[in-house]
């Protein structure tokens, strides 16, 4: 089969589109043939050496995707050949056939695109989780959203949205606001802006109920933005690490921190299934919608991988075999 793989760590250069050896698959796992994969950050930083890589080179880098079934293990008996799945979290989807353990596989309804599964699942996932796990949205909850306009920020603040919310959406450029406001944020604020005192004001002078913090270094501005027994609810730093935070602020303050993970959360397969099912009539009835993906033949991955890091796409990047 066709996989896109590398030998070493560094920029994009190093992925190569070859030929490799068929997966093979054991009693519990499914053989699919590969429709659509996602393009997350996480494939970056492995790509680079940040994370680590189980096993030796040729390495496949790719963990979402969406594809057909086309042979099953002894012991499978909940799927069969030519079912449509998707899965979030599948190692070396980066290639033609994967074999996918079947605790992982979550059945794909008919109205539901390779394409949009493969863009939606990861990210879908994790706006799901955040929004009622690490903070309950409530009627008339005002949220603050950091990179309001990334893949996750568009869909949360979608689903605060959907729960009754109202968002406050924070990004970095004049582009990256329009598409925060299309998303449907009540309001986009830019990072170069006093943004911690517009969420005051909005508020009558009281802070957001809820910071969705994703960039890391902002953390002590976004306690600085909620009110008085508010939740920051830290899930990501790609702007860098954050600083340590006081626990004595908290007390003074009321105000709670959490974090958040996906792995913690998708901890069966039925919370996969009925989490992705709840995102599919979601996007089924129009509630939930997803910007136009940039999509790249597998072969092209190195041209996905620069878009990617450029941090000039606003929606997902998906690789088609």
């Amino acid at each position: 089969m066709k996989a896109l793989i590398f030998n070493e760590f560094g920029g994009p250069e190093v992925l190569h589109y070859e030929d490799i050896q068929d997966p093979k698959i054991g009693p519990d796992e499914i053989l699919v043939e590969m429709k659509a994969i996602g393009l997350n950050f996480a494939d970056v930083y492995r790509r680079k050496g940040n994370y680590h890589l189980a096993g030796k080179p040729p390495y496949i880098l790719g963990y979402e995707g969406a594809g057909i079934v086309i042979q099953t293990g002894e012991k499978v008996t909940s799927f069969r050949e030519g079912d449509r799945i998707a899965f979030a979290d599948v190692p070396y989807a980066n290639a033609a056939l994967v074999a996918v353990p079947v605790d992982r596989a979550i059945p794909l309804p008919d109205d539901i695109s390779f394409e949009t599964a493969a863009a939606l699942l990861l990210q879908g996932l994790t706006a799901h989780y955040l929004t009622k796990d690490s903070y309950a949205i409530k009627k008339g909850d005002v949220a603050l959203v950091h990179a309001a306009a990334g893949g996750v920020g568009q869909l949360l603040v979608q689903i605060i949205k959907l729960l009754g919310g109202k968002v406050i959406g924070l990004t970095s450029s004049e582009e990256k606001r329009q598409a925060g406001i299309q998303a449907g944020a009540d309001y986009m604020f830019l990072y170069s802006e006093n943004w911690k005192e517009r969420v005051k004001q909005l508020t009558e002078g009281k802070g957001a109920d809820v910071a969705y913090e994703s960039v890391g270094v902002t953390l002590m501005d976004s306690f600085k933005a909620v009110r008085i027994g508010g939740t920051v609810v830290f899930y990501g730093m790609a702007g860098g690490d954050p600083v340590p935070v006081d626990p004595r602020m908290l007390m003074d303050t009321s105000k709670t921190l959490t974090g958040g993970d996906l792995w913690n959360v998708l901890t069966s397969h039925q919370e996969r299934v009925s989490r992705s099912q709840e995102l599919f009539q979601w996007i089924m009835d129009g509630s939930l919608k997803i910007s136009e993906p940039a999509v790249f033949s597998l072969k092209d991955g190195q041209k996905a991988h620069n878009l990617l890091e450029s941090r000039k796409s606003t929606g997902k990047v998906l690789l088609i075999p």
